[in-house]
């Protein structure tokens, strides 16, 4: 079965990143990225039904327009059961603390260990297919 992941970030280059790190999984065809660079942008695009469908949202805090803490906000009233990991330069504690207490799924810092980022990710889709 092939998973969907949203990645929410203005940063032009993410895409290839993402798709660079990813490359193993994206060829076993277990993962599809969607790529948003703004908030309003992944909202549209989940709406309009993406395939396959996101089952986990990665996004960017910092974004021009609406912040991915809003998005976060909107997406936990919208698709609730989307787990939403928040991916920042700025690891604060009270960006941290937001975040995780409007119910993200976790915080991780940028740049991105994608060693680690790979691990959650997988943890993130096991509990999510377990429950």
């Amino acid at each position: 079965m092939t998973l969907g992941i949203l990645v929410v970030d203005d940063e032009p280059d993410i895409e290839d990143l993402f798709r660079q790190r990813f490359r193993a999984e994206l060829r076993r065809g277990e993962l599809v990225f969607h790529f948003a660079a703004s908030a309003e942008e992944a909202l549209q695009s989940l709406n309009s039904g993406l395939q396959p469908e996101a089952v986990l949202v990665l996004s960017d805090i910092n974004m021009p327009g609406m912040s991915g803490l809003d998005l976060l906000e909107r997406l936990r009233v919208e698709t609730p059961d989307v787990p939403v990991i928040m991916v920042t330069a700025y690891g604060d504690l009270e960006n941290r603390r937001r975040a995780l207490d409007i119910g993200a799924t976790d915080l991780v810092t940028k740049p991105v260990d994608f060693v680690a980022l790979k691990k959650l990710v997988h943890s993130v889709i096991e509990q999510k297919n377990a429950a």
